[in-house]
């Protein structure tokens, strides 16, 4: 194993004891006592985080649950998916960084970069009103099922290259950057990253760690600045944490891989039905407001 890698292993581990220490001081300021998850918040955790380990990504699907089950309010489900989320991805991030071959410059400027964007965008996102979330994360949704459906219908190419250089690298920093920014909306980075670095050249398979990697890094970071402002539900956060690190495991080295075209488009159902209340929602609450003001 390379020295850079090495060193790549160890930051990691760095930000996952930071996003524990910030998992157990949001226990602490939330009062969860000994009340945890219900089975059905682990569940939930389960499924999409089998699924995300396998390439569809998690943040789309966990929204559209939450939203059509009515478990997490809207304006808190940005900062649950970011809480909830992060551990089974570091998990993630260990297992495919380590298993797949992809240029070390290439992949610590992304993440670098998602990070920074993730940064700036978590601020902005965990300050919004109720009806700035549900506008923003319809929209989010619905390009999340766009960029599915152009996975679906178009090759996300055949390169085979491990990474980028020269203006091919600057564009997928830069690239990076925004999807990390996107990320605070709810917006899952992996399909977006997937296409982005195959449209620059690289193999598809190198995308993995890219896409794992970032947001392993990225979502303590964008964890932190919810928490900071409360603006996040911890049992459906548990429930995810709790959930997803076993299907990690059972999806990376028991299933591995599955025909999920089928799985995709009822994705993209359920995402777009989803994205559409949440734009509804936006709708209903503005009308009652002009009413109110009135």
């Amino acid at each position: 194993m390379s020295t850079t890698k090495t060193a790549l292993f160890i930051a990691l581990a760095l930000i996952g004891v930071y996003y524990l220490y910030i998992l157990l001081g949001a226990s602490r300021e939330q009062g969860a006592g000994p009340k945890g998850p219900s089975p059905l918040l682990i569940a939930i955790g389960f499924v999409t985080n089998f699924f995300d380990t396998l390439g569809i990504g998690s943040f789309a699907t966990t929204t559209s649950i939450y939203k059509l089950k009515s478990l997490v309010r809207d304006e808190v489900i940005p900062g649950t998916l970011n809480v909830g989320h992060t551990l089974p991805t570091i998990v993630q991030a260990f297992i495919y960084i380590a298993v797949i071959d992809v240029d070390m410059k290439t992949l610590i400027l992304m993440i670098a970069a998602s990070m920074l964007g993730t940064w700036l965008g978590a601020g902005v996102v965990a300050s919004w009103p109720r009806r700035n979330v549900q506008v923003g994360m319809g929209i989010a949704l619905l390009a999340a099922a766009g960029l599915i459906v152009y996975r679906q219908l178009m090759s996300p190419g055949d390169g085979t290259a491990t990474g980028l250089q020269g203006t091919l690298l600057i564009v997928g920093v830069a690239g990076n950057f925004v999807l990390g920014a996107l990320m605070s909306l709810g917006i899952g980075l992996y399909a977006p990253c997937l296409i982005l670095v195959s449209l620059l050249g690289m193999s598809p398979i190198a995308a993995f760690p890219i896409m794992m990697g970032s947001c392993a890094f990225l979502m303590p970071v964008a964890s932190a600045r919810f928490v900071k402002k409360r603006c996040f539900d911890w049992r459906a956060a548990l429930g995810l944490a709790i959930g997803g690190i076993p299907a990690v495991f059972i999806a990376a080295f028991i299933v591995k891989s599955l025909p999920l075209d089928y799985v995709r488009w009822l994705v993209v159902i359920v995402v777009v039905y989803t994205a559409v209340m949440m734009l509804r929602s936006a709708s209903q609450e503005r009308v009652a407001a002009a009413k109110q003001a009135a």
